[in-house]
């Protein structure tokens, strides 16, 4: 007598029964729940994570297929929780989560807040593929960003600001530092590449500080201070 076989073929299986059982195993899990664990699991990688990464998570308490069957995708499940699907976020998207970040931090974001809100945030190189740099994205989203000469116009009447603040022309830690005092100043790297971080850039910035301070009516010595 031939032995019974332990599984019956998929199309002997009962298909009401099979949904009755998948939704009881559903309820073991919330909505709420899963996306904490989107959430948390986010938290622990620094990023939005994949679903490799997130079944990888020894945190995590559920599998991704119950992530899927309670939300019909994993990006739409990331999309539930706050997180942008990296590979596939919408332009519009990209450009909400800039404008969000702005509103929290009060001013443009910059790079650097892309990279320390990775878990929030897709990559910066995400930004700059979809919309050919990051200060193109900002501008799209509404973000009042010098751009060209409009820029070296903002850098040089910052500069002029610092000088006046410190009686002399700032240099580059100076400029560092009035930076950490107020995130609205551009970066001392921002001023920097503008001259194509050749030799000399630095000093050359600082002439033409010296000559709109001249055209202010502020002599400056030959040390840099203002008299």
């Amino acid at each position: 007598m031939a032995p019974k076989p332990r599984f019956r073929a998929l199309a002997d299986i009962d298909p009401q029964a099979l949904a009755e059982f998948q939704a009881g195993i559903r309820k073991r899990y919330s909505d709420e729940q899963i996306l904490d664990e989107l959430r948390a699991c986010a938290g622990r990688l620094g990023r939005s994570p994949t679903m490799r990464e997130f079944a990888a998570d020894e945190e995590t308490t559920v599998h991704p297929q119950t992530v899927i069957e309670h939300f019909g995708s994993w990006n739409n499940a990331k999309r539930a929780a706050g997180l942008v699907p990296r590979r596939f976020a919408t332009r519009e998207e990209l450009l909400g989560l800039l404008k969000e970040l702005g509103d929290d931090l009060g001013r443009p974001p910059t790079a650097r807040d892309i990279d320390e809100h990775k878990g929030r945030m897709p990559s910066k190189s995400l930004y700059w593929h979809t919309f050919g740099s990051l200060t193109n994205a900002l501008r799209e989203a509404g973000f009042d960003v010098p751009v060209g000469e409009e820029r070296l116009e903002r850098a040089v009447e910052q500069g002029v600001a610092i000088a006046e603040e410190l009686g002399r022309l700032p240099k580059f830690a100076d400029w560092a530092e009035a930076r950490k005092r107020d995130e609205s100043l551009m970066t001392e790297w921002q001023v920097y590449r503008m001259f194509d971080a050749r030799r000399g850039a630095w000093s050359t910035f600082q002439f033409l500080l010296r000559q709109r301070l001249d055209e202010l009516g502020r002599r400056v010595g030959s040390d840099g201070r203002l008299l």
